[in-house]
């Protein structure tokens, strides 16, 4: 009887489980139709090359143009700028914590970098927009502090906590014989660590460095309150610029429903989920050859 009532529990759990399973993938194929479905009536008025290589975004004017070339280099830009911030805050803050940190240390920074993940984006871009740009406009000299460099260190200092998370987890995964082999044959710790382990966490490392990558390009409200909004083709990092995350936030709601501004607006959207499933793939890949990699050497 207790038997029976085991598996039984046991076969509940399993359910539910994969109900909530396929939820996820539900929904995901749910935003995937609605975005096929309202994005591809553009391309009859306008053709998928003017729209992706035109350079001029003008969907409420008398004669309207639909070209988002300058936003996707806008989001290009934006995104690879805050990669030069990330890369290293990220990667430099997982190797302290984990290789060089003292316990008190790691109990200290660990929780503050997670603190980081957890503020609200529209805080990020307030503190931006209030303190950053002024600040970046003062120093630097520059006509306005809502450029695409602010965007980047904004966007730099959000995606550091997702790449040093990743980073820290690969770090710890690499065997521990790795480090006393090299210890053993003469290498010091900077050896030990730029020879030894970060090449062993390559792939882990590559791992967040996408993800934040992703998270970067994908975020709205940040960049919608401190790039500036021009939408043009930027020319330099220190000039305003128009990213497609902020162009949906900020014209959906005067877009009028059917429009060929609204659909405009939707196929964005799905180069923008287009772009995201692609780094996230090429994150998926990484991360399965990180297990292999590991695996074998065990």
């Amino acid at each position: 009887m207790y038997f029976n009532y085991l598996h039984l529990r046991e076969i509940v759990y399993k359910w539910i489980f994969n109900i909530l399973a396929f939820a996820s993938l539900l929904f995901l194929f749910g935003i995937t139709i609605i975005l096929f479905k309202e994005g591809l009536p553009l391309f009859k008025e306008v053709s998928a090359v003017k729209f992706i290589f035109g350079t001029s975004w003008y969907p409420t004017h008398e004669h309207p143009e639909y070209g988002i070339l300058p936003l996707i280099l806008a989001s290009l830009l934006v995104t690879a700028g805050a990669l030069f911030f990330c890369i290293p805050l990220g990667v430099g803050s997982a190797l302290y914590i984990h290789e060089l940190a003292g316990f008190k240390q790691r109990a200290f920074l660990k929780p503050l970098i997670e603190i980081l993940a957890a503020i609200p984006s529209i805080v990020y871009g307030f503190f931006g927009m209030v303190v950053v740009a002024p600040f970046l406009q003062r120093v630097l000299n520059l006509p306005v502090g809502l450029t695409a460099f602010t965007g980047s260190l904004i966007l730099g200092v959000m995606a550091t906590p997702t790449v040093c998370s990743i980073a820290e987890d690969a770090l710890s995964f690499v065997p521990k014989s790795f480090r006393e082999a090299s210890y053993a044959v003469g290498a010091n710790r900077w050896q030990t660590l730029t020879k030894v382990v970060l090449p062993a966490a390559g792939s882990g490392i590559s791992t967040g460095i996408i993800l934040g990558m992703s998270r970067a390009v994908g975020e709205t409200m940040t960049v919608l309150m401190v790039t500036g909004g021009a939408a043009v083709i930027p020319r330099s990092i220190f000039e305003p610029v128009r990213p497609m995350t902020s162009t949906i936030a900020a014209e959906m709601g005067e877009a009028v429903m059917g429009s060929i501004h609204y659909h405009a607006l939707f196929a964005i959207g799905l180069i923008l989920f287009l772009f995201t499933l692609v780094f996230n793939i090429i994150a998926e890949i990484i991360s399965r050859r990180f297990r292999l990699k590991l695996g074998l050497g065990r």
